[in-house]
């Protein structure tokens, strides 16, 4: 088409006229052109921008999804550890873990220093473990007023573990699992953070009342976040 339109002007009589008239005739092709680059090239570039600010918004969400994620999991999981001290002259010394997970905590009592049988483990309803016996953790955490008794009976404390059973070299571990318990949680019917667990010296028989007749407390510690 360009060079119909050439071959048109030049094809006239007057040159001068033809030469003034193609220039002017390029300039206007070559601005014409140069405008329609510019446009393709500004269309590509904001093509490739909007691909970017989606690329970029996709991965905003993605993080945003995992960070949602991850707050939700660390706040599901909660843990706590607990180091008992000996009390009573014992030598009684150990650990209980605690771990929140799922609507349930998992307790784990890992315990040495026992005189080989079994030893009542309980939790009370204070966390003082100042006073050399144990007794300043108070008595047996029982937020529902219920009678002592063992654990999913008819009748028990919230804090009635259960025994711990030491072999010969005064070692004794015990797991134990429930939705009773929270770890920090607003129930103070279920809270435990703020208790102490007690070791006792002798058995909890379950039947007599406050406590089960487990003798002196030989370790105590508090439960803390």
């Amino acid at each position: 088409m360009l060079c119909k339109l050439f071959l048109y002007i030049m094809g006239t009589e007057d040159s001068n006229f033809n030469i003034k008239k193609f220039n002017k005739m390029k300039k206007v092709i070559l601005l014409s052109l140069s405008a329609l680059f510019l446009l393709a090239c500004e269309n590509k570039k904001d093509e490739k921008d909007d691909e970017a600010m989606s690329k970029g918004s996709d991965q905003e969400k993605v993080e945003s999804k995992v960070e949602k994620d991850q707050s939700k999991d660390n706040k599901s999981k909660k843990k706590a550890l607990v180091v008992m001290d000996s009390k009573s002259g014992s030598k009684v010394t150990g650990n209980i873990s605690l771990k929140e997970w799922d609507g349930k905590v998992k307790m784990k009592a890992e315990i040495e220093g026992l005189k080989p049988g079994k030893h009542a483990i309980h939790i009370h309803e204070k966390g003082d473990c100042a006073s050399d016996d144990g007794k300043s953790a108070g008595g047996h955490w029982n937020p529902t007023g219920h009678d002592h008794g063992e654990w999913g009976e008819d009748a028990f404390h919230m804090g009635d573990i259960g025994n711990l059973d030491a072999n010969e070299e005064g070692v004794a571990s015990l797991e134990f699992k429930t939705d009773k318990w929270c770890i920090g949680c607003e129930d103070e019917t279920k809270n435990i953070v703020g208790k102490s667990f007690i070791i006792h010296a002798g058995e909890d028989d379950f039947e007599s009342q406050p406590s089960g007749a487990a003798g002196a407390r030989v370790a105590c510690g508090v439960i803390e976040m």
